[in-house]
């Protein structure tokens, strides 16, 4: 298995998800600052970030990779209740705990920041915890969204709203505005979609296979998306360009 530790940035200014991340507004004297609290860590897929309840001595960025959010039931049953993409944060401010278990679906690098010292710079920055407070509402406008998702809308506009919030994730990482069409890789297995959805494996299959025979997507494998006019990924996912999925 390749070292994980050299997918980590050897600088911030390397840093694929600079423009995005909590740290996306500081100056050079702050980043500084950072790098004497941070770390990096790196998962394989498949592994267990942190469980549900655990103290937590850190707060962090996803700077690589997919995680999924799961919640588990007193009777055993466990439900994916969320996905954490590239610049998404991990942990919170003044809780020690965390309110999920956090899997590794792909291999993940995650720039560390220890707890206490991050939340002392919180006190001293406001333009951190600003940025911060910005992430904490696009996450809860998203969460509302989903409800929108999993509640109300057919097993295609479930898959299309999917592919649409990852082809939009990916654009902005990659600072890329121009065009309709996107491409990128499939961070989670079908399985996995379904549990998120909420759908069955055959199901998810089924209209994948559905949205690829009618062109909205391309498959290239199981993983590699191609995205022609993105309008019309909108337009199944029952949202529109300017409102409704997280960009």
């Amino acid at each position: 298995m390749n070292d994980l530790r050299k997918l980590a940035p050897a600088d911030c200014s390397d840093c694929p998800i600079r423009h995005r991340a909590v740290c996306a507004r500081c100056d050079a004297d702050e980043l500084a600052r950072l790098d004497e609290i941070k770390y990096y860590r790196s998962f394989s897929a498949g592994q267990t970030l942190m469980w549900a309840g655990d103290t937590m001595e850190f707060v962090a960025s996803v700077v690589s990779g997919v995680a999924a959010l799961t919640q588990t039931m007193e009777d055993g049953r466990t439900q994916m209740v969320g996905i954490l993409l590239p610049s998404d944060f991990v942990g919170r401010p003044g809780r020690s705990a965390a309110a999920y278990t956090v899997t590794a679906t792909t291999d993940v690098v995650m720039c560390c920041f220890r707890r206490k010292p991050f939340e002392q710079m919180l006190l001293s920055t406001p333009h951190v915890a600003h940025r911060l407070l910005e992430m904490t509402l696009d996450e809860l406008d998203a969460a509302r969204e989903w409800m929108l998702v999993l509640g109300r809308k057919t097993a295609r506009e479930k898959i299309a709203s999917l592919l649409a919030i990852l082809a939009r994730r990916d654009a902005a990482l990659a600072k890329d505005g121009s065009g309709q069409t996107r491409r990128f890789d499939l961070p989670l297995t079908r399985e996995a979609m379904a549990d998120y959805l909420g759908l069955t494996l055959e199901t998810v299959s089924r209209q994948m296979s559905a949205l690829k025979r009618d062109g909205v997507i391309i498959l290239e494998g199981k993983r590699n998306v191609t995205v022609p006019d993105l309008e019309r990924l909108l337009d199944e996912a029952g949202d529109d360009s300017d409102g409704g999925l997280p960009s």
